[in-house]
């Protein structure tokens, strides 16, 4: 995959990232249902995986496998602050999948021992 990766901690410290990483990789750690106090907008299906060998798009284990390859490549992570549940911290990446296609919205949310993906949806706007 191609895009700029950015600062290799940008963003983050060394340890969130790493959280990051090990959370998205871990099943039984990972979760992206939707709830009222928890709204995602968790597309995999919907974004074309130009790496894709059999599937043309994103599956949610190749979604979260995507999330983790790139945390580990340095990709820029901007914390933010979530309307839901408000104040607390997110984790966002805007990530090229290449020329053809727009960039992918990722947002994550850490609670407890588990990471939340609560977009993983093409940009709205560039």
């Amino acid at each position: 995959m191609s895009g700029n990766r950015g600062d290799l901690h940008a963003g983050i410290d060394k340890e969130t990232r790493r959280q990051l990483v090990s959370l998205a990789r871990n099943p039984r750690a990972r979760k992206s249902e939707f709830s009222p106090s928890q709204p995602t907008r968790w597309n995999p299906g919907q974004v074309r995986n130009p790496d894709g060998v059999i599937d043309m798009y994103f599956t949610p284990l190749t979604a979260w496998e995507l999330i983790a390859i790139r945390l580990e490549e340095g990709e820029e992570v901007e914390v933010i602050e979530l309307r839901q549940p408000k104040g607390a911290k997110g984790y966002v990446m805007l990530i090229d999948l290449g020329s053809e296609l727009p960039k992918l919205y990722v947002k994550l949310q850490m609670r407890g021992g588990v990471i939340f993906g609560r977009s993983f949806h093409y940009t709205d706007h560039d």
